[in-house]
């Protein structure tokens, strides 16, 4: 919020276990990750490790649908118009009311749905140049992992506001995706849930990435490998999923 006020960039993204694998198997995603100015830990596994590993002392995780709601309740409150950027037409059109439902004052100044391809020549520019002409001032980025941290690093340098990729928020608040049961989410099982709800998209994601994220886990607390993070990227990108 501090950032939509100063008018200055801010690339924030909440991950959970998929989307810390997939800046452990591209480390050019990585970096791309690592340049982020807020990252949250959305999956228990995830705080645990940060406890575990870092100390961190954290008593909960920061998941994206409930940071999300407290991005759009504060943005509400202080007059701060938001843009809803990428899934479908259908999730957008069930969303919009959903939102303007909980917060009778938030202001949303545009919606656009992803085109589910690689941005054209001179698009990046387009779209932030919509965006800023919109009146926004924080951008709520639902294209999913990766494609929406790919998308929030390049168009950073794009626009004077924050982005948020906020994953399955959108799903969820549209009242497309239910939320599993608390103590499905106290107990890191929400994976399980999305892999019911969704079998044939998710079951790599989980069946293999989970038990490989717990084996570097334990490797690393246990000193027989060492993580070597990159350096923050700063390159920008041509092409990417808009």
């Amino acid at each position: 919020m501090q950032a939509a006020r100063e008018r200055r960039g801010y690339a924030v993204t909440a991950l959970a276990v998929h989307g810390v694998m997939t800046g452990v198997q591209d480390k050019a995603h990585n970096a791309r990750l690592n340049s982020f100015d807020l990252v949250t830990p959305d999956g228990q596994p995830v705080r645990w490790a940060l406890n575990l590993l870092h100390k961190a002392g954290l008593t909960d995780r920061v998941y994206g649908p409930t940071l999300t709601l407290k991005v759009v309740d504060q943005a509400a409150a202080s007059g701060m118009p938001i843009y809803l950027y990428g899934s479908t037409e259908a999730t957008l059109e069930r969303l919009v009311p959903a939102l303007e439902e909980m917060f009778p004052a938030l202001k949303i100044a545009g919606v656009e749905a992803s085109k589910f391809r690689s941005s054209q020549d001179g698009e990046p520019v387009e779209i932030a140049e919509r965006i800023k002409a919109s009146g926004a001032r924080i951008v709520l980025v639902g294209l999913g992992c990766p494609r929406q941290e790919i998308f929030t690093y390049a168009m950073r340098p794009l626009l004077d506001m924050p982005l948020l990729a906020v994953g399955a928020a959108f799903d969820y608040h549209a009242g497309l995706l239910k939320n599993p049961p608390a103590w499905m989410q106290r107990n890191a099982l929400e994976w399980l849930w999305r892999l019911g709800l969704e079998p044939k998209r998710l079951w790599r994601r989980y069946v293999l990435l989970n038990p490989a994220y717990l084996a570097r886990l334990a490797a690393q607390k246990l000193g027989v490998w060492k993580a070597t993070p990159p350096a923050p990227a700063t390159e920008p990108l041509d092409r990417f999923a808009v």
